[in-house]
């Protein structure tokens, strides 16, 4: 299997040398100064069965809030959808184009999330596969992110896990073969994100979303990240 990468993520740096920004799993807004929906959600879409999908959580390690629903474009709350793919059942698809991940079933169903993707330089498509798992995962940022922002130097050697943690409650790692790629699925609790081109590469569900994933996925399943409409890829860049 062979990580593909875009064109624009190659003109980052003039080596192509993505390792030590990619895993940076950050926005490039503060969600107070995120612009608002263009419509706020009326009251039919969160039905009481919504409103418990992404209720708190308090008896996690540490206690997640409810999504700011308030904040989420109604269209990219998990879904189990009909979807028709080649791929075998267990595979997680990535569509970046409308911002959704695919947890592929049998019978030409799919669990479908709503994610937050790579801002445009960050982008990468490809296959994969999520070597492991874990639960509250400490954050490493990478050398290159901690000279950006040498307040985060505190951080070199790791940041404990926790809410405020940018991988939030899961993250899944993608390897192709024994390479780790530095891409992460993870959690977020910033709702406005979801839909949004704005990570360093990671693709980011709501908390709920990625502990829902976490437990269904296995280790070791294939995963596929499709390619943005218009971008050309590059074989090997990275």
């Amino acid at each position: 299997m062979t990580i593909y990468l875009t064109r624009r993520a190659c003109l980052v740096g003039a080596t192509c040398s993505l390792s030590l920004a990619l895993i940076g799993c950050t926005t490039t807004a503060n969600p107070d100064s995120a612009p608002p929906l263009t419509h706020q959600p009326t009251p039919d879409p969160w039905t009481a069965d919504l409103l418990s999908m992404y209720a708190a959580m308090p008896n996690e390690k540490f206690p997640v809030p409810a999504a700011d629903l308030a904040k989420l474009d109604p269209r990219y709350v998990r879904s189990l959808v009909d979807y028709q793919t080649s791929e075998k059942p267990g595979t997680v698809i990535v569509d970046p184009n409308e911002r959704f991940l695919y947890h592929v079933h049998g019978g030409g169903r799919a669990t479908r999330y709503g994610a937050g993707i790579g801002r445009q330089g960050f982008e990468w498509s490809g296959r994969a596969h999520i070597a492991y798992k874990r639960e509250w995962p400490v954050w490493t940022p990478p050398s290159d992110m901690i000279k950006r922002q040498p307040q985060l130097e505190r951080w070199r050697h790791g940041q404990p896990p926790g809410i405020d943690n940018p991988l939030g409650a899961r993250a899944l790692y993608i390897h192709q073969g024994n390479r780790d790629t530095l891409y992460r699925i993870h959690g977020t609790g910033e709702a406005w994100s979801i839909g949004k081109a704005v990570s360093s590469g990671c693709v980011r569900l709501l908390h709920q979303d990625v502990i829902h994933l976490h437990e269904n996925v296995r280790s070791g399943s294939p995963i596929v990240v499709l390619a943005s409409i218009g971008d050309a890829t590059l074989e090997g860049a990275r």
